[in-house]
């Protein structure tokens, strides 16, 4: 299992906070998708933002988070809005 900070936009900080909602390797990142993991850290971190799930995004599809397309940002905005309701 490849380890997280392997994963484009993943730093130590963040492979931490994923750990600790058991998501341990890329593979598992990858398999949980990031919508479902985000969920996971603004359960455990209410203070996880909008930018925390395009990292999410940007790890899986191996893109910089600011180089993911508009149609993706707009989703993943609608998916953060939702939660705040």
């Amino acid at each position: 299992m490849a380890e997280l900070t392997s994963m484009m936009n993943i730093g130590k900080e963040m492979a931490k906070k994923l750990a600790s909602v058991g998501i341990e390797s890329s593979e598992e990142l990858m398999e949980t998708g990031a919508k479902e993991a985000f969920l996971k850290l603004k359960r455990k971190y209410p203070n996880v933002c909008l930018v925390h799930l395009y990292t999410l995004e940007g790890a899986i599809e191996n893109t910089q988070f600011n180089s993911l397309s508009e149609d993706k940002k707009k989703e993943l905005k609608e998916f953060s809005d939702f939660l705040k309701k």
